[in-house]
């Protein structure tokens, strides 16, 4: 059980590094042929392109990946804070910070998402903004600080250590053991302190006395790297087999090692097969006299072929050692890639084959019309999906929040716009047309559609089978919605702005209408209206019980100055593609701060005897004391 529980978690760990290296693997290829062809040694010397390559090493990749190791932990939050961290263990040290990177770019994600946790329904409409940001900047500047004191620096003494060990090995005669060393130094980016710093001086001096020296080949040896991309190329899998013969052909003939360093973080036991591979060519390499007479920069077979003595004894010797790392490699990291099964989507597969064996399909996937994907165990996060993510996906999710606490269900209902859709969002509402943009930007969630978000029958079915699920806690879940505070509602939603008794000859005149009306208020620009009408082509703002809720494009936020409403009563209604719409709630949202009075406004109008309230209503004054009524908000 102990070996298993190792293994799984050796998996876990490669899989991780994985994740935060391979979506960067363009950016290494890149660097590497800016590498191989521009600096003085390379194929095509040119001093100013050659200028990219010290900042794209030190700080393009390091930054990329740190980037993207936050985003892991806790999407675009902690994609930024991981990046700033990673920042300051980039300043605090002289050497390519990978390792730096692959720390602090989790821990700035992890640090975030605690934070975030931590004040979850706590932070006041209208201020969610602003802690936001001031959060991820303080965070973010705090780990930057201490990467740069104590990470960084901590990364330097490893390195040095690392370079004592080499000196150490050469000079008690132990050579091929030095692989032990240098191999996992190289993946790490400390392959140029040891062979700048340790093995190229002392093999200077070798070459003074006998004319050659072996030391120039230990890091520079491209057999260890050649083996394990050409085991990629045949035995790897997705991305990294696809990607593997192009960084194949920059490792072996350009010489830039750097390329295979992420396919070995892929999967960490590849470390034993470059260090076996490693020590063999060593061996080699001495048994069979070989040596360069100047160091191989880059370490490609075209430099040492070139640096080797002209002798055919040397050059027999070279590329024995060379060949004999390659063979030896390839075979290892082969075999590493073969056992390679994936267990845990292998697992996945068949579970979900054995269940619609069995006819149990029905206990994973969607069982009721409009939903698709599988149905998760354990559901944590359901997200209300609109194209601008301030309207009717706010009035859905709180009629469905105000369902799930009464039901004491433990589930976080939100809303948000489709394309801010993170991979947390396990279940995932939209209405009917919008739904393949949704399924588009978060596959692996549960998609329920609905033809209107007020007075859908499907929010029934979804609770009772959560409740089927749910075994955990009962708590009640708070968030802005479930207790209104209508202190601010005269500045959302002031008398002038109710119209009693209008009438449209179709639903663009009213839209129009209700823009104009925000226009006037001084809640939006007058562009905001065109965006209202793009927004209404997208999907119908029809939101079921005879209302529409119009308002602008996720774009047009920018066009909004303050949140604000109008409510438009029409008795004898309009047509919104077929539907009687008999009010009309305009809307202009900015940062969260209408989502209070808006959670309230869905609640009332989910009740036809209210709509009916305000259809009727003589007086603005009376129409608004419905939407007011806290019975009707909180019952």
């Amino acid at each position: 059980m102990a070996q298993l529980n190792i293994k799984v978690a050796v998996q876990k760990f490669g899989n991780f590094l994985s994740s935060m290296v391979m979506p960067n693997i363009s950016a290494f290829i890149a660097w590497g042929l800016i590498t191989a062809l521009f600096i003085p040694t390379g194929f095509f010397p040119n001093e100013s392109l050659a200028k990219m390559v010290g900042p794209m090493v030190s700080y393009l990749l390091p930054l990329l990946i740190g980037y993207t190791g936050g985003k892991l932990v806790h999407d675009q939050r902690g994609a930024v804070v991981g990046a700033i961290a990673t920042m300051g263990v980039i300043v605090g040290s002289d050497i390519p910070m990978f390792l730096g990177s692959m720390i602090m770019g989790p821990m700035g994600g992890y640090a975030i998402k605690k934070f975030d946790q931590l004040i979850e329904g706590k932070v006041k409409a209208g201020f969610e903004m602003l802690v936001n940001n001031f959060s991820a900047g303080i965070i973010g500047g705090l780990l930057a600080i201490l990467s740069f004191l104590a990470i960084g620096p901590a990364v330097d003494v490893f390195t040095g250590w690392l370079v004592h060990g080499v000196d150490w090995l050469v000079g008690t005669g132990l050579l091929p053991l030095t692989s032990i060393l240098i191999e996992p130094a190289k993946v790490l980016f400390l392959n140029n302190a040891i062979n700048h710093g340790v093995l190229s001086p002392i093999g200077v001096e070798q070459v003074k006395q006998t004319g050659k020296s072996v030391l120039f080949l230990l890091e520079a040896n491209p057999g260890p790297g050649i083996g394990v991309l050409l085991a990629y190329c045949i035995f790897g899998k997705g991305t990294a087999k696809k990607s593997a013969p192009g960084a194949a052909i920059i490792q072996f003939f350009g010489g830039i090692h750097e390329i295979y360093f992420p396919y070995i973080l892929m999967r960490p036991l590849l470390f034993f097969a470059v260090i076996i591979s490693g020590i063999s060519g060593v061996f080699t390499f001495v048994l069979l006299g070989g040596g360069l007479f100047a160091p191989a920069s880059p370490g490609s077979i075209l430099a040492i072929t070139a640096v080797t003595p002209h002798h055919a004894s040397s050059y027999i010797a070279n590329f024995a050692g060379v060949l004999v790392a390659a063979v030896v490699s390839f075979l290892l990291s082969s075999l590493v890639l073969k056992m390679d099964k994936r267990e845990d989507v292998t697992i996945e597969d068949a579970a979900k084959k054995m269940q619609e064996m069995k006819g149990k399909k029905s206990a994973v996937e969607g069982v009721f019309t409009g939903s698709s994907g599988k149905f998760p165990e354990h559901v944590e996060k359901i997200v209300f999906a609109c194209d601008a993510g301030m309207g009717s996906s706010a009035m859905g999710a709180s009629l469905l929040r105000k369902k799930v606490k009464e039901a004491g269900l433990s589930i976080t209902v939100t809303n948000s716009a489709i394309s801010n859709l993170t991979e947390d969002a396990q279940i995932v509402v939209t209405q009917e047309e919008l739904t393949p943009r949704a399924r588009n930007k978060v596959p692996n969630a549960y998609h329920l559609s609905v033809d209107n978000f007020l007075s859908s029958p499907k929010y029934d079915e979804l609770i009772n089978r959560l409740l089927e699920k749910d075994t955990g806690e009962m708590v009640e879940e708070t968030k802005p919605g479930d207790s209104p505070n209508h202190e601010n509602d005269n500045d959302l939603l002031k008398e002038e702005n109710v119209f009693l008794n209008m009438r449209f000859a179709n639903k663009e005149e009213a839209i129009r209408f209700a823009g104009q009306v925000l226009v006037n208020g001084g809640y939006v620009q007058e562009s905001y209206i065109e965006a209202m009408i793009e927004r209404d082509q997208i999907t119908s703002t029809y939101m079921g019980n005879d209302v529409a809720i119009p308002h602008g494009t996720e774009e047009a936020k920018k066009q909004v100055i303050k949140s604000g409403f109008t409510v438009i009563q029409v008795p004898d209604g309009v047509d919104f593609d077929g539907q009687n719409v008999r009010l009309i709630f305009g809307i202009a949202g900015k940062d969260g701060t209408h989502l209070e009075i808006l959670s309230g406004i869905a609640v009332t109008c989910s009740d036809m005897e209210n709509i009916e309230k305000m259809v009727e209503a003589k007086t603005a004054r009376e129409l608004m004391n419905v939407l007011n009524q806290k019975e009707a908000v909180s019952s």
